[in-house]
């Protein structure tokens, strides 16, 4: 008679290769992975195109601003010709995009995504980063670069890239925007006030964007317009990326009032 026992080791130990294999390949393909990718094969082209001794690198920044949020930011350039910030998206498919829209559009075959404008989610950046190191906004220059298999569909900002083909357009730059003292005070504010490089972190960072998202997406419930009675929604403004509450009524009633 078969021992059961014996039968089911022999199985678990001839397949568990294909279960392993099957986790790395799901690990591989987590979002978390994909974007730690992206940063890495940026990492590296700034290695290899941009000289150091012009162009210091601060990877993986993640500051708490006054208010208790906080930004994470892939990579920070620094140099005499301004402060790079560069925001980077590890995606494949088409991509579909505008400067003023809100959301862009990822197409894999017949399956349609929707993902935050890059340009308005490095806007955060560059304003967390102005009010941490008190810089004016002249001082910051806004990077947006795409790597995967991904083609644009649309016709792109100057400043979005695929690839490393935005190291030409950071090399592009050649008035000084700050002296070799300001260099010093920006490095050195940047390793004092940012948080630790940590899982821990990283954990912390995606919690405080739940709680975020989760308490406008109440406070819009419970809002309504001073000025006519009607539900104030969620907007985002078309420049700058910045949301604020309008009136449902909008364009009979153009009441606005700013997120607390």
């Amino acid at each position: 008679m078969l021992d059961t026992s014996t039968l089911l080791s022999s199985m678990f130990s001839s397949a568990w290769p294909i279960f392993l294999l099957i986790i790395v390949i799901l690990f591989f393909k987590s979002p978390f992975m994909k974007g730690k990718i992206g940063e890495g094969i940026i990492n590296f082209s700034n290695s290899i195109t941009l000289d150091e001794s012009t162009y210091t690198p601060v990877k993986n920044v993640t500051l708490q601003l006054v208010d208790g949020t906080t930004t994470q930011i892939d990579h920070v350039l620094v140099s005499k010709y301004g402060i790079f910030v560069i925001e980077t998206k590890n995606m494949k498919g088409w991509i579909f995009g505008g400067e003023h829209k809100k959301d862009w559009t990822q197409q894999i075959f017949k399956d349609k995504y929707h993902f935050q404008n890059p340009l308005h989610q490095n806007y955060r950046h560059l304003k967390a980063l102005e009010e941490t190191l008190e810089l004016p906004s002249e001082a910051f220059i806004s990077v947006i670069t795409f790597v995967g298999e991904c083609e644009f569909k649309t016709p792109m900002p100057e400043n979005v890239f695929r690839g490393i083909s935005y190291s030409r357009y950071i090399k592009s730059f050649n008035e000084e925007r700050l002296n070799p003292l300001q260099i010093r005070q920006t490095l050195s504010k940047l390793q004092r006030k940012r948080l630790e490089e940590s899982f821990k972190t990283d954990r912390a960072h995606v919690e405080n964007l739940k709680e975020r998202h989760n308490a406008r997406a109440s406070n819009t419930e419970i809002l309504t317009c001073k000025r006519c009675g009607s539900a104030m929604i969620l907007r985002q403004n078309k420049k700058n990326g910045e949301e604020f509450y309008g009136c449902s009524n909008y364009p009979k009633c153009k009441h606005t009032a700013q997120i607390a």
